[in-house]
């Protein structure tokens, strides 16, 4: 990567405050874990991100959009490419009637925080998960029988030549954690969803108790990326790990939950290396033992 030549450009439109060379991933992600990022661009507004992705591309410059980094794993010896971190110009949200307007940069639970004030729902679900927005819609983030799918209408986003593009619902293919943003380079900018009107008091009632849920079942004190492995069809990832004897399994300092054997957790200072082997480990032992695959619901990054 030429980084002179990008820091030369992004200097030309940018303040020196929103770029940063070398920057430990460790700092932005739950694992925390992750060696630095050749560069970590703090992307002020639009109109910024609208010049830098064309740039990126047209140069064949290796990025990726960092949403609340809860989904993932940084390799210890970093990223050499770019990471774009959209700033607070990306995080608006509106309420017309039973509509939002979301922008991506947004935490899940903020959006469902107002949605419950706004005594609309819908949204239930998404109170305890700590991502963001666009990362949500990224992946079709989901609990408790809920996912994004049944609330987003549309999405604004842009491609890599920096063109704004309103995606319908039926152009988004969001499918188990999946959409067409994980097929095509397109950044989620704004997200527009339709909720049902409510009662105030039931809609906190069940997002009180989706959190007493997880505050029990999950390892919330540890860092960890939520569940691990993606269920597998007819499966739960949780229970086959737990019933090939995999619970409390370690390596170095990453373990598989005691508490719930679907997360890894950063349990005693693990470095990324801890966390990928113990994860390749597990899956190479139900593959063995029951024949089913199971696929990392965890990005890697760097490797």
């Amino acid at each position: 990567m030429d980084s002179a030549g990008l820091l030369a450009y992004l200097e030309t439109f940018m303040a020196k405050e929103d770029i940063r060379t070398k920057e430990p991933m460790s700092r932005h992600t739950s694992f925390r874990v992750g060696g630095p990022a050749g560069v970590f661009i703090c992307v002020p507004g639009e109109e910024e991100l609208r010049r830098i992705v064309p740039y990126l591309y047209s140069h064949k410059i290796p990025y990726f959009i960092l949403g609340n980094g809860t989904n993932l794993l940084v390799s210890d010896e970093g990223y050499e490419g770019v990471i774009l971190s959209l700033g607070e110009a990306f995080a608006g949200l509106e309420i017309f009637d039973t509509q939002m307007k979301i922008g991506a940069a947004c935490l899940l639970g903020r959006m469902a925080k107002e949605a419950m004030e706004a005594s609309l729902s819908g949204l239930e679900f998404a109170a305890g998960i700590p991502g963001s927005v666009g990362g949500g819609v990224v992946m079709n983030a989901g609990a408790y029988g809920g996912e994004m799918s049944q609330v987003v209408t549309g999405v604004r986003a842009m491609n890599e030549q920096g063109e704004i593009m309103v995606l319908k619902k039926e152009e988004l293919q969001m499918g188990y954690r999946n959409s067409i943003f994980k097929k095509k380079p397109y950044i989620v900018l704004e997200v527009n969803a339709r909720l049902q009107s409510g009662e105030r008091g039931e809609i906190l009632a069940r997002m009180q108790e989706y959190n007493r849920l997880r505050q029990e079942k999950q390892p919330l004190e540890y860092p960890s990326a939520g569940s691990s492995f993606k269920r597998p069809e007819g499966y739960y990832a949780g229970k086959l790990i737990m019933d090939a004897g995999l619970r409390g399994f370690s390596v170095g300092g990453a373990q598989v939950s005691e508490k719930h054997c679907g997360f890894v957790i950063n349990k005693n200072k693990a470095t990324a290396a801890d966390i990928k082997l113990l994860m390749e480990e597990v899956q190479r032992q139900v593959k063995q033992q029951f024949d089913v695959e199971l696929e990392p619901e965890v990005i890697f990054l760097g490797y």
